[in-house]
């Protein structure tokens, strides 16, 4: 690649960039048509189908379950990555490698495979149509990931600081949750911001789980979709964008205000 232009990387960026976007900038104005179904360009403009979707309970209700789920979902997610990350990271025992292989599996199984097995695990137990049983699927499915992100970030770690922590006298409790913790926190808000995303989009699994009383937005965008193209599919679809783009900023700036802080710190400190 010596010799080439840096222009042709700036179109091929410029060309990929187009290609996703495009779709997402599509249903913005969509969803501010005036017509009584979905169309593009919109011949009237107007909010009355973002105001169904914020007052009508087929949509408010949804919108409920999946902030609820997501939620609850990136909180038993690092709960149960945070042991496994460290085990991989640091420890050394027999099967480890097969242990790594089995943590990362869903990641490599199709979702739609996954889904049903969970449908059909989770009917024995009579999760289906519950909540429990949406945030184990979901709880499951990004575990991997964050086990992945917490693993990168422990094994950044300087092992001389936990030291130096418990010869001064701390206990390994104080250790872990005020030298641990704080130096883990970007990889920790890497891997909750993606479980909360990751879950507050996922449609397959909550298809075949979730039913219809605990139904995610999602889903009730995938059932509207299929059996009346309802076009306050267009409303959910840009207030979902936008809060999703909401939530990435704030997470940016939260990010950027913990980076500062600790730099500050060690000012400080010095």
């Amino acid at each position: 690649m010596i010799g080439t232009k840096p222009r042709f990387f700036q179109f091929v960026a410029f060309v990929v960039a187009n290609i996703l976007a495009w779709p997402i900038l599509i249903v913005i104005p969509m969803s501010f048509s005036a017509s009584s179904s979905l169309s593009f360009p919109p011949k009237a403009l107007s909010l009355k189908y973002y105001v169904e979707f914020f007052t009508s309970p087929d949509w408010n209700i949804p919108l409920f379950n999946s902030l609820l789920v997501a939620v609850l979902t990136v909180a038993f997610t690092l709960a149960l990555a945070m042991p496994a990350a460290f085990a991989l990271a640091r420890s050394q025992f027999a099967g480890k490698a097969w242990f790594r292989l089995l943590m990362i599996a869903p990641l490599l199984v199709p979702h739609i495979v996954l889904a049903f097995a969970y449908f059909i695990y989770f009917a024995y137990f009579g999760l289906i149509q519950s909540y429990t049983g949406v945030v184990i699927a979901h709880t499951c499915l990004n575990i991997p990931a964050a086990v992945l992100v917490l693993s990168a970030g422990i094994q950044s770690l300087d092992p001389n600081l936990e030291r130096a922590s418990l010869s001064l006298g701390a206990g390994r409790r104080a250790t872990f949750w005020h030298i641990i913790v704080p130096a883990l926190m970007p990889s920790i808000m890497v891997a909750g911001f993606y479980a909360f995303i990751h879950s507050f989009d996922e449609a397959v699994i909550a298809v075949f789980i979730s039913g219809r009383d605990k139904a995610t937005l999602p889903r009730q965008l995938f059932n509207s979709f299929m059996m009346d193209m309802d076009p306050v599919i267009a409303a959910a679809s840009g207030a979902l964008v936008f809060f999703l783009v909401v939530f990435v900023l704030v997470s940016f700036v939260i990010r950027l205000l913990w980076a500062s802080s600790r730099t500050y710190s060690r000012k400080a400190g010095a």
